[in-house]
């Protein structure tokens, strides 16, 4: 401090009170921490924010797309009923009703005869040799039984 004090001013002065045009240390390393702190409590909370959407990453979810909109609609509107909803979809197992569905179709249209998702090529061959080998063994055999009849 300066030799020349001001005489309101008090003979001793704390050790963070810097003198004019001096670096006050106390106040960037203040700055420092508060730095930090905005910076780690930021990265916590976007942690926090995107846990329903790596918990279905992670269990390779059905819904991993919903949960992934319904986290960004929660960041951009802060409405934590999106991140709440989000969060529940994560959480819930749905059943996959896609691929019981898609076998039975497929089953349905190999007993009718029609073309099955195992040969499109022959489906787009068309003609009698197409058809014939789209038939399954039973309606073959019902064929060969009926041509023995025309001809006896």
């Amino acid at each position: 401090m300066s030799e020349s004090l001001h005489p309101s001013a008090p003979h001793h002065l704390p050790g963070f009170i810097t003198a004019p045009g001096d670096t006050d240390i106390l106040m960037l390393v203040v700055g420092i921490i508060l730095l930090g702190a905005v910076l780690m409590v930021g990265n916590i909370y976007l942690q926090v924010h995107s846990l329903p959407e790596r918990m279905a990453h992670r269990s390779q979810k059905l819904q991993f797309e919903i949960v992934a909109v319904l986290g960004l609609l929660a960041l951009f509107t802060h409405n934590h009923l999106f991140w709440v909803i989000g969060l529940l979809l994560a959480m819930v197992d749905l059943p996959d009703f896609g691929t019981p569905l898609r076998r039975i179709a497929g089953s349905v249209e190999k007993i009718a005869g029609g073309p099955s998702d195992d040969a499109p090529e022959l489906a787009a061959e068309g003609g009698a040799h197409g058809a014939a080998a789209e038939k399954p063994d039973v309606m073959q055999a019902d064929d060969a039984k009926s041509e023995v009849r025309s001809h006896a």
